[in-house]
C-alpha cells in the first residue's frame, strides 16, 4: 500500500519540504506526488500548515532549490497556502517542542513542526524529515516519497 493511503479523513500537517517539492520544476516524481497530495488535502479541506513552514518554503523556493522562483511567485503561492489552517506558535509552544525534542530525540525544528501539527489536531503529518510511520505525541508521521528512485 502507498504511503499516500490509508490515512484517515481527519486534518493533515504539511511540512515544507512538500510544499517546496510541489513548486520545484526539476524534483520530478517527487513534484508529482506532492502536487497530488496537496491537491487531494485541498480538495478535502484538510490541509494544515505552521508559520514556519510558511517561511521555510518562501525561504527554501526563493534561494535553494536548482530553478528558484521569484519573490513575487512565491509571494502568491504562499498565500494560497496561508488560506489553510495555520499555527501561529506562542511561547507555550516552544516549550512543548522543547520537551518534544528531548522525548523524541529529534530537531528542535523538527519538535516544533510536531508540536504544531499537535496543536491543530492533525492525526497524519506528512514529511520526510521524519520516520515514516511512527507516532509523535500522538501524529502519524507519513513520508509520500519512500519508493521515489532518486534521480
Amino acid at each position: 500500500m502507498s504511503s499516500t493511503s490509508g490515512t484517515d479523513s481527519g486534518r493533515h500537517f504539511v511540512d515544507s519540504n512538500l510544499l517546496v517539492y510541489a513548486n520545484d520544476a526539476v524534483a520530478g516524481e517527487k513534484r508529482i506526488r506532492a502536487q497530488a497530495l496537496l491537491d487531494r488535502l485541498w480538495k478535502g479541506r484538510q490541509g494544515c500548515i505552521s508559520i514556519q513552514v510558511l517561511q521555510e518554503f518562501y525561504v527554501t523556493a526563493t534561494t535553494k532549490i536548482p530553478h528558484p522562483l521569484s519573490a513575487s511567485e512565491a509571494a502568491e503561492r504562499l498565500s494560497r497556502y496561508a488560506t489553510w489552517r495555520v499555527h501561529e506558535p506562542a511561547p507555550r509552544d516552544i516549550l512543548s517542542a522543547i520537551d518534544l525534542q528531548q522525548e523524541y530525540r529529534v530537531s528542535f525544528w523538527d519538535a516544533m513542526i510536531v508540536q504544531s501539527a499537535r496543536s491543530l489536531d492533525c492525526s497524519v503529518l506528512w514529511t520526510e524529515d521524519l520516520n515514516d510511520g511512527q507516532r509523535y505525541a500522538g501524529v502519524l508521521v507519513r513520508n509520500p516519497f519512500l519508493d521515489v528512485v532518486m534521480e
